[in-house]
Order: C-alpha cells, then structure tokens, then sequence
C-alpha cells in the first residue's frame, strides 16, 4: 500500500526563493515516503551534486527525531535560496513539542542505535538551530552549495 502524502508548494521571489512543505503522518514508513518525496523536489529544483545527499541524510535525522521524540503533527519544510553568489537549501522539521518530559527515558529503545542525529546534522549543515514557539519546536539546518 502506498502512502498518500499532501504536499504544498509555494514559490516566492525572494531572491529566487521556492518552497516546498510536507506533512509527516504518524505512521509507519512516514520517514522513508517523505524522504523520496523530498528526494524527488530535490531533483526537480536541481540542487547541487554537492549537498544532494547530505540534505536527505539531514531530512530523514530530523523527521526520525520528530517521530521518537515529539508530539505529531510534524512537518517538513524545504526551502531553496538562490542569489548572492550562493545557493543554499533550508530544511526544517516542526512538531508539536516534547513528547516526554525532559530526562524520561525511551522505552523499548536501545540507547546505542539513538542519539547521534544531532551530531550528523551538526556535522553536515552550514547552520543549524532550534527554535522555540507557541505551536511547538522547529529544528532547522541549512546546507550551502559550493
């Protein structure tokens, strides 16, 4: 069975701006459908051989983090920024906020398979950060094409 994802695209002409936002189900098979959905906008907005795979690597930590740690509804955010002799892709995650409070563990969760998504992001993006407002969290990193 196939999973049905809503997307919106958005074009903006911020200096050459496009946008594209997905919705993550809380289902399984959520992370892989939207990572080849995101895959394929990628394609489509020609984004750099460079940070190609890097992107999807950052959105597929991000949407797991979503999924382990937070309350639905999540969504992904893309956004390609083109101008000023650089281009640079913005992939944000937003969910509702902390499923657990804070120091609870993971039941059921090995912590040796989790925990490092933070420090591939880090490792991969330009930028990144977390912001935090009324509707929940938005985890964002950018990837700049060389």
């Amino acid at each position: 069975m196939a999973l049905q994802l809503n997307t919106r695209l958005r074009e903006t002409k911020l200096r050459e701006a496009v946008e594209y936002v997905f919705p993550l189900p809380p289902v399984a098979g959520a992370v892989s459908a939207v990572r080849r959905r995101a895959g394929a906008v990628l394609t489509d907005w020609n984004v750099s051989p460079g940070i190609f795979e890097d992107a999807l690597l950052v959105v597929s930590e991000l949407l797991t983090n979503a999924i382990v740690h937070a309350l639905p509804p999540a969504e992904l955010r893309l956004s390609w920024i083109r101008g000023n002799g650089l281009d640079t892709l913005r992939v944000e995650v937003t969910d509702a906020g902390p499923a657990r409070a804070a120091g609870q563990e993971l039941e059921g969760i090995d912590p040796d398979e989790h925990g490092r998504g933070e420090e591939i992001v880090k490792a991969l993006a330009t930028r990144y950060g977390i912001r935090f407002h009324p509707g929940g969290v938005t985890r964002w990193a950018d990837l700049v094409a060389a």
